[in-house]
């Protein structure tokens, strides 16, 4: 479906033209009807198909057609900084030839934002992206004045509920008007966004794009190893595999200060993204790798919903990843925008479980490459989870059902 036929206001649709779209995704094809229709709306998409754009588009179509001066329109809420930044420079590009203005309001930054944040919400900007805390610390000021709001937009919702961003989202919904659209986007649906989908969406229109699997075009490989192997091995493959952008995930920030160190004294090109560093340290280093000044982000998992670059096409796994879901969003950063990518996890011996999980998650098992020779015997592959589709019990993450249970 072409994205001339939605009907989109003329202006919105020369932003979309500049931004190089032409044919809607299938979450795009699924979701933007029904929103444009007026209906509330919770998805569950998988990463990399074109999920923000499938709310933006409406949401902007909307208020071009009814806009109102010196309210905010809508609210998008998300769980990182990162995320708030990414959308708002989806939306400033879509929303070239409008009218329309938008704000991202996070925490990390200085004190010139905040006065800025401050007077975009007084003066009713467009659009507002923001993360719970931040938007919490304004609307304590007594400032806010979201009485007119059209839409609520709940992006990454699982997400921000385990950051335990809970007690925040409420309160903002309790100053909301009762009268207004709600979009609610999550990568799982347990039982707490079951919940709050009840509490704050009407009749709303389910909509299922795909299970929590990763694309089929990422070649996923992973290797069985002793801690001490994990080193040598990420220098090898990093060395010996073609990549124009590689993001290298570890779980903990202190994994990855240490091994971005040891990187850098193997002269690779190499930069580190964690939470400890400012927020305008996070956007400078973004800024290099998006550029391609430097090849090489080491990260811990703050990366693996936040970051949209069509030129990554290596992803490392450090270590595995606390679940399934992380494991996809992790890779997912990979073989975006039709392009191909590869993924290899190092699989300590006592995270084969962790791994065998993610494995009957996926319903397959991922390829085990051999260890290369000069780096010593490596271990057998014996986890206690039996991975794979175990005895034709469906592993898949369905719509509106709790996690698989593990064994």
């Amino acid at each position: 479906m072409r994205f001339t036929e939605f009907n989109f206001h003329p202006n919105l649709l020369e932003g979309i033209e500049a931004s190089n779209y032409e044919n809607a995704t299938p979450v795009q094809e699924q979701v933007i009807p029904p929103i444009m229709a007026g209906k509330d709306v919770i998805a569950s998409a998988q990463t990399g198909t074109g999920k923000t754009a499938a709310f933006l588009l409406p949401v902007m179509n909307r208020l071009l057609e009814n806009h109102v001066d010196g309210q905010v329109g809508a609210l998008i809420v998300v769980p990182t900084r990162e995320l708030a930044i990414q959308i708002a420079q989806h939306m400033e590009g879509l929303s070239y030839f409008t009218h329309l203005s938008s704000i991202a309001i996070y925490g990390g930054n200085d004190a010139q934002n905040f006065v800025n944040e401050k007077k975009a919400l007084q003066m009713g900007a467009d659009i507002i992206v923001c993360t719970p805390g931040r938007m919490i610390a304004h609307l304590n000021m007594g400032y806010v004045n979201l009485k007119k709001l059209q839409f609520l937009v709940l992006d990454e919702a699982d997400r921000m509920l385990d950051m335990g961003f809970q007690d925040d989202i409420n309160k903002i919904i309790k100053v909301l008007p009762e009268k207004r659209q709600n979009l609610l986007f999550s990568a799982t649906m347990p039982e707490k966004i079951r919940q709050l989908a009840k509490r704050i969406l009407h009749q709303p229109v389910e909509i299922n794009i795909a299970i929590s699997k990763p694309p089929e075009k990422i070649v996923q490989r992973a290797y069985v190893v002793y801690e001490p192997q994990k080193l040598p091995l990420v220098k090898k493959i990093l060395k010996e595999t073609p990549y124009k952008n590689a993001l290298v995930f570890c779980s903990r920030k202190q994994t990855v200060k240490q091994l971005t160190r040891e990187l850098k004294h193997g002269k690779f090109n190499i930069a580190e993204i964690h939470s400890d560093l400012e927020q305008a340290e996070r956007e400078s280093v973004l800024s290099a790798f998006t550029a391609g000044r430097i090849p090489v982000l080491v990260a811990t998992d703050i990366l693996s919903r936040g970051i949209d670059i069509d030129t990554i096409d290596l992803v490392i796994n450090y270590d595995v990843p606390g679940d399934g879901e992380d494991y996809v969003h992790r890779i997912g950063r990979t073989a975006r925008a039709e392009a191909d990518g590869t993924a290899f996890t190092l699989i300590g011996e006592k995270e084969q479980n962790k791994f065998a999980s993610i494995e009957q998650l996926l319903g397959k098992e991922v390829e085990k490459a051999p260890v290369p020779a000069e780096l010593g015997a490596s271990p057998a592959y014996h986890p206690r989870v039996r991975s794979g589709n175990s005895g034709g019990r469906n592993t898949q993450r369905k719509f509106y059902r709790g996690a698989p249970r593990r064994k």
